[in-house]
């Protein structure tokens, strides 16, 4: 279908406090990936096209539509030396976490407001740390707060009906699935590698959730077929008011932490779908939250491939 609103620009939205946040020196989930997409946009031409905002702090009303009380609580509490607090093996909360985690969902509910006023078509929200893991009571992960979540709870609370989340990191959201299961309002379509962390063991009787798990080495093929086969037709059934985005870019065949095989290519493929689906549901309304990558370069490079559709006024899909 033709492009049927005018043209927006891309909204990007990020804070310093997001490259704060260090797990340790070796951790994946580093303040270079921020770095590395903000180089890259510099390189590609794309950084003076985009309309730049600052997240703010997200309230406690925001995190409590998603999260349990006792959840929030225990995390604003928390007051880790330089050494930090483990939360699991992987994930360590420090001296500046927090501060990176409330901006981080703070941008989502920035994004939701940007895209329902139209003055966004796509409001990216390049933040850290990611957030798709963190479940209604449990920080876990790599995540603390579940900042695609708590976007969606933002966008339910100012009257819309339906709210499309759509996830392609190579790991499951769990934690979305694990706070909008069962929620008619909101349905979640994911692509994933399986078996891998966190070990999804499904939902069968939830159905808002459209979970098409891939395995190892699927590659391109697997992953298009997935999106057009499965996910498309209940979107176009949903009829989605917003479309949110968990955009982990971990499934590219550089990255260290999976084996999806997608390439760069594929990327920018899944943003034109999106960008279709938003045209004709939603008035063109997308916020994309980032996820996962971990290859400085292919997460760069994906996440500039990603923007692409969303650039410039674009043809039919």
């Amino acid at each position: 279908m033709p492009y049927a609103y005018p043209f927006r620009p891309i909204t990007w939205i990020t804070h310093a406090a997001c490259q704060q946040h260090e797990m340790g020196a070796e951790h994946p989930e580093s303040p270079q990936r921020l770095i590395a997409i903000e180089d890259r946009l510099q390189t590609e031409g794309i950084s003076d096209s985009l309309h730049r905002m600052e997240a703010p702090v997200v309230s406690v009303q925001d995190l409590e539509r998603v999260h349990s009380q006792e959840h929030v609580k225990h995390m604003l509490a928390a007051l880790p030396g330089a050494e930090g607090i483990a939360i699991d093996p992987d994930t360590r909360m420090t001296e500046h976490t927090l501060a990176a985690a409330l901006r981080a969902a703070g941008a989502g509910v920035l994004a939701v407001d940007r895209a329902l006023k139209e003055e966004a078509g796509l409001a990216f929200c390049a933040v850290r740390p990611p957030g798709h893991h963190a479940e209604r009571a449990r920080a876990m992960g790599f995540c603390f707060f579940n900042t695609v979540a708590v976007a969606a709870g933002d966008a339910l609370a100012l009257g819309l009906k339906r709210v499309a989340i759509v996830d392609f990191d190579a790991h499951y959201g769990n934690g979305t699935a694990d706070i909008f299961k069962h929620d008619a309002r909101v349905l979640i379509c994911s692509t994933y590698q399986d078996p891998l962390y966190p070990f999804w063991a499904g939902a069968p009787d939830a159905g808002n959730l459209v979970d098409v798990p891939l395995r190892a080495y699927a590659g391109s093929a697997a992953f298009r077929a997935a999106v057009s086969e499965q996910w498309l037709p209940r979107l176009e059934s949903f009829r989605p008011e917003l479309l949110l985005v968990s955009a982990g870019f971990d499934a590219h065949a550089q990255d260290p932490l999976a084996d999806l095989r997608l390439s760069t290519d594929d990327f920018r493929w899944i943003g034109a779908v999106i960008q279709g689906v938003a045209e004709a549901c939603c008035q063109g309304r997308v916020v994309a939250m980032l996820e996962g990558g971990y290859d400085l370069g292919a997460l760069a490079g994906s996440v500039c491939a990603f923007l692409q559709p969303f650039l410039g006024e674009p043809g039919q899909l």
